[in-house]
């Protein structure tokens, strides 16, 4: 018997795999672990709500005109605090226009618009910057304002 446990304490052969094994595993962990993390982050980007601008009016005739920008999250509820920016799309503006939604998320614009040359149509770009601090983003495109010539 002790001839038996002298040869097994004196059998290195099985150190000889275990290294190849550790990286494997390794190799493996790290991956799987990647792909979680991954899908938890995609998880935390669901978590946060798109915003959007809700223009009134949406279709406009050339001249100055007053505009009513609600910016509303993905419930439709009023946005406080998001800075709401109208500039020229296909159509134009005089200068970028910018203001602050109130409590009901209401911002309130007046631009001059007008369409390019030669063209009856055009839009005005509406962009939205969440408040700072807030789980809001403004990923996808607005409501764009027709303008329309007559």
């Amino acid at each position: 018997m002790f001839d038996e446990l002298r040869r097994f304490a004196d059998d290195d052969r099985a150190i000889e795999g275990l290294p190849i094994r550790l990286v494997i595993a390794l190799v493996v962990g790290v991956a799987t672990m990647s792909v979680m993390l991954n899908m938890l982050s995609g998880v935390q980007g669901l978590a946060v709500s798109e915003l959007d601008v809700k223009p009134s009016p949406d279709v406009v005739q050339p001249g100055e005109q007053e505009l009513s920008l609600t910016v509303v999250d993905d419930d439709g509820d009023g946005v406080e605090g998001a800075t709401v920016i109208v500039k020229d799309g296909s159509a134009e503006v005089d200068s970028v226009v910018t203001a602050k939604s109130d409590a009901d998320g209401v911002a309130t614009v007046t631009v001059e618009a007008d369409t390019r040359a030669n063209q009856e149509t055009g839009t005005l770009v509406v962009d939205v910057k969440p408040p700072s601090g807030s789980q809001f983003v403004d990923r996808r495109a607005n409501t764009e304002i027709l303008v329309v010539a007559e």
